[in-house]
């Protein structure tokens, strides 16, 4: 118990110390977030104009994506910087590192891949990557073509989750997976 205190305060004080912003506080200032939403730690709100931000439920966000709801390119030649909606609607999975600039709705049930540059709205059930982001299949046509190499790939149950793995199951699955991608539960 004095540890999970300890811990609390620790995390608290390094939130102050570094100036450090939480989802709770874009909330507070009126970004919305839907339920059931797993946001990955290092997601980038734009600060400044964070309550243009609306996010949807059942939405998983990776790793350091960043949300955008302005764009400060045209503020020297006219004094402006351009702003725009960003939203984000239900089912929505967000590939890491990727960007999603002002203007912007994702559509439902779609996929952004890894990396890739959002500056277009995305229709829903459509997966979308590069930069900038193009059309890449359906949601459908996607899901299909990992179920048919799941047929033939390595799949993993809920023992090899990071809390739960064995070392011996860590150095197992390594060299498993040296010869082909594998699927964990």
């Amino acid at each position: 118990m004095i540890t999970k205190i300890i811990n609390f305060l620790r995390v608290r004080v390094r939130k102050y110390l570094n100036e450090e912003i939480w989802l709770e506080d874009y909330i507070k200032l009126g970004m919305k977030v839907g339920e059931n939403c797993d946001i990955q730690p290092g997601l980038i709100v734009d600060y400044s104009h964070c309550w243009l931000i609306e996010i949807g439920n059942n939405v998983t966000i990776a790793p350091h994506v960043y949300l955008l709801a302005h764009d400060a390119s045209t503020k020297r030649h006219l004094n402006y910087t351009k702003i725009g909606n960003v939203i984000i609607k239900d089912k929505v999975f967000i590939g890491a590192r990727a960007i999603v600039m002002p203007g912007v709705t994702i559509g439902e049930n779609s996929i952004i891949a890894a990396g890739s540059v959002v500056t277009k709205s995305i229709p829903s059930n459509e997966v979308h990557g590069g930069n900038p982001a193009r059309f890449i299949m359906t949601v459908e046509d996607y899901i299909s073509k990992q179920k048919q190499i799941m047929n033939t790939a390595i799949l993993y149950d809920e023992n090899c989750h990071i809390h739960k793995i064995s070392d011996t199951n860590k150095m197992q699955m390594k060299e498993e997976l040296k010869k082909n991608k594998g699927y964990v539960i």
